[in-house]
């Protein structure tokens, strides 16, 4: 699959290495494709790797991943153009300035503002609920990871499951779109225990099933 990454941070860089290793395009979309920066990860990344401007990357895939920070989640998509017709994978968390806790929650998620944003696109949460440190290494857990996804289009749902299967994780379908509020508060909770609990970075959500 084609894959337009919008943001060239860890979540975007870590999600394109494992993916172009399992045999997918990768195009980042950027404002400074030519940047020394964006031309090191491509260049790191390989030949299944580029990048370009957000509405050429985006125009040229099915798959458009938006990998920013949240106060830049609305202007980077409309930077895009018209993506009706395509799959927006959202990996974002509306996360306060302070990280103290969620912008949106409640009765919307940052999820559902996406959607709005998205232009009839069809919009799924997934990819939001670890650390960018582990979105590329999930392979390296005794245990294998999960990835909760949920959105509203059947059609696509195979495929988000897919990639994230891809990247490593156990996919486990968390409904429609709204259950993103649930998990944005979920990916709260990975940053408070990793950074103010003592908890560090390098662990992930697992499934863990009684025994008969």
């Amino acid at each position: 699959m084609k894959i337009a990454i919008l943001g060239t941070g860890n979540v975007g860089s870590a999600l394109a290495r494992v993916w172009t290793r399992k045999g997918h395009e990768i195009v980042f979309g950027t404002r400074e494709p030519q940047s020394v920066k964006v031309q090191d990860l491509v260049a790191n990344l390989g030949k299944r790797a580029k990048a370009d401007s957000p509405e050429r990357a985006s125009q040229a895939s099915e798959i458009v991943l938006l990998a920013t920070p949240w106060p830049a989640a609305r202007e980077t998509l409309q930077l895009c153009g018209r993506l009706a017709g395509k799959l927006v994978i959202d990996c974002t968390n509306p996360l306060a300035q302070d990280l103290s806790g969620l912008a949106l929650g409640g009765d919307t998620s940052g999820g559902e503002q996406v959607a709005q944003w998205a232009g009839g696109a069809p919009v799924f949460k997934a990819f939001n609920t670890t650390g960018a440190e582990n979105m590329s290494k999930a392979a390296e857990f005794a245990q294998r990871p999960v990835m909760f996804y949920c959105g509203n289009d059947d059609a696509w749902r195979p495929t988000v499951s897919k990639l994230v299967e891809d990247a490593g994780f156990e996919p486990v379908d968390a409904g429609r779109l709204s259950s993103a509020r649930w998990l944005e508060p979920l990916a709260m909770l990975w940053i408070h225990s990793a950074y103010k609990a003592g908890l560090g970075t390098d662990w992930a959500f697992a499934i863990a099933r009684r025994g008969k």
